[in-house]
């Protein structure tokens, strides 16, 4: 199958709207995007199976800790029937009075169904200060889990 500037789009829209989910702990549009066979392999080798990962979604975002995050230096490749989505989170978390900033780095792999692209795996991993994509990047940017105006549509 040949690549066309849909696919850009509609997997451009899925990346935001799998932000969009987390943000709002929204488990029934993240289900619906997610592969019968997901899993997620998260930073330190830990592998979770799709019903797990979907019930930590629910809770997964809490505005009062998680002050600030961003997607950015977004990354789509696609090579026949699968699709490697990655960009860059930054957050802001609030414990117990003290502020941390990071970044994470991730990569998402669809695969195209006859029912459209589906999510198949999501693979974490925090990134170095000294590889964090500029503020130029931002695609999408929430604050205290509202989505700022101007960005996202």
């Amino acid at each position: 199958m040949t690549t066309t500037e849909s696919d850009l789009q509609a997997l451009a829209r899925l990346n935001k709207r799998f932000i969009h989910n987390f943000v709002t702990n929204d488990v029934a549009s993240h289900d619906a995007i997610l592969h019968p066979s997901f899993r997620a392999l998260y930073p330190g080798g830990l592998h979770i199976d799709r019903a797990s990962y979907l019930k930590t979604w629910k809770t997964g975002f809490d505005p009062a800790v998680i002050t600030y995050w961003d997607m950015r230096d977004q990354r789509i490749t696609l090579v026949g029937d699968i699709a490697l989505v990655g960009a860059t989170n930054k957050w802001t978390r609030m414990r117990d009075g003290v502020e941390a900033v990071g970044m994470t780095c991730y990569t998402d792999t669809y695969v195209r169904t006859p029912d459209g692209w589906l999510c198949v795996l999501a693979q974490l991993t925090p990134v170095a200060p000294e590889n964090h994509p500029g503020d130029d990047t931002i695609v999408v940017r929430y604050l205290r889990g509202v989505l700022q105006p101007g960005e996202g549509g």
